[in-house]
């Protein structure tokens, strides 16, 4: 099959992606993969966009974001497939969705005139969505709903603390969770002091984590942009440890931890 070049390019990217899946020479692995394999591929791509934009790599974006949407076109094939959806189906919910939640744009509404306005505004739409599908599947509904399990641990724990904040659940300042951090890791101390089991190690492991994370949600820091930050400042000095040993025909694995301490302080001192 010869898919034109002068194709409209999101007209093409779909006749492509059917092509790479049908079973009369297609792509054998196009071919044979699930919503479940590919799944972590979809992970990754929002990770690498995520990447680019961190980096102010626009070119790299540009790419990026093409991977992103050749996922959602990907699954929006299999699920046509199965008989389920089509990726017209996905563009116009989200079309719907959009208009929907934003009538001061797209209605008659007044009175968001700012952004804060419009986050109540959204948030308040997102909440009674909320509450008629818990309705329509017979069951109470949760501040917590619809806060995805498959989220990364650290934005899932501050994402549901937000919930929560919301009705009240919530330490007036961040001194308040600083106690709460202090006590945690005052938990795990023991543990480790008493010889706690693995179990008891990593539940106050988590605890530890988990407040460490309201703490950054209460003074105004993205816990998963931290941590990435934090570990692009590991890599960076650790890059720089392996450069100077191998100045002198060494490795990390010939040196003393003494001596690569110094050789990270060092480091640190330059950046």
């Amino acid at each position: 099959m010869t898919i034109s070049d002068n194709t409209d390019p999101l007209p093409r990217l779909l006749a492509i992606m059917a092509q790479l899946r049908n079973p009369d020479g297609g792509c054998p692995w196009d071919v044979e993969q699930t919503f479940a394999t590919i799944a972590p591929y979809t992970i990754e791509e929002a990770y690498e966009v995520a990447d680019a934009i961190e980096k102010e790599d626009w070119a790299s974006l540009k790419d990026e974001l093409g991977d992103l949407l050749f996922q959602v076109v990907f699954h929006s094939q299999m699920a046509s497939e199965d008989g389920h959806f089509a990726f017209d189906d996905v563009a116009r919910a989200i079309s719907d969705k959009m208009t929907r939640r934003h009538p001061h744009v797209f209605g008659d509404q007044t009175g968001i005139d700012d952004a804060d306005a419009q986050t109540v505004n959204w948030e308040t739409q997102k909440a009674a969505e909320r509450t008629a599908l818990a309705q329509s599947e017979g069951r109470k509904p949760s501040a917590l709903d619809g806060v995805t399990g498959g989220l990364p641990a650290l934005t899932r724990a501050a994402k549901l603390q937000k919930r929560a904040a919301r009705v009240g659940f919530d330490w007036p300042d961040a001194d308040h969770v600083l106690s709460d951090v202090d006590e945690e890791f005052g938990e795990l101390k023991h543990e480790m002091a008493t010889g706690g089991s693995h179990d008891r190690l990593e539940d106050e492991t988590g605890d530890l984590l988990f407040t460490v994370v309201n703490l950054a949600r209460h003074l105004g820091v993205d816990p998963e942009s931290a941590l990435r930050r934090t570990n692009a400042k590991f890599e960076h000095r650790f890059r720089h440890v392996e450069d100077r040993l191998a100045g002198d025909g060494r490795t990390t694995e010939d040196a003393k931890l003494e001596e690569m301490d110094v050789l990270w302080n060092e480091a640190k001192g330059r950046t």
